[in-house]
């Protein structure tokens, strides 16, 4: 089972200074017009051939997130099925957190 995190608690993480490492899974486009800063972009669909470049986050936690958390949930089960042990799927997205 995907481990998820509330917007509202995100933020009250990111409010209170702590700094976890955001993963956006979203495409180019969507990242330029609105993120989570600061976040790392590698959309889901350059995901299988860019996760090496997570290889730091395996055993430490990562946030993923996208527009309604989807994506990012397709995300978490791939990283988990490649060997991440603390993915961490944001509910809702942004679009969630473009209500707060």
């Amino acid at each position: 089972m995907i481990n998820c995190i509330t917007i509202h608690d995100l933020k009250s993480r990111l409010d209170a200074g702590d700094h976890p490492y955001l993963l956006d899974v979203r495409q180019q486009e969507e990242h330029e017009e609105f993120s989570l800063e600061p976040s790392v972009l590698i959309p889901l669909n350059e995901l299988p051939e860019r996760v090496g470049e997570l290889d730091d986050y395996r055993n430490k936690e990562l946030i993923v997130y996208c527009r309604s958390g989807n994506r990012s949930q397709q995300a978490c089960m791939f990283l988990e099925l490649s060997g991440f042990t603390n993915v961490v799927n944001l509910t809702g997205g942004m679009l969630a957190w473009a209500q707060l």
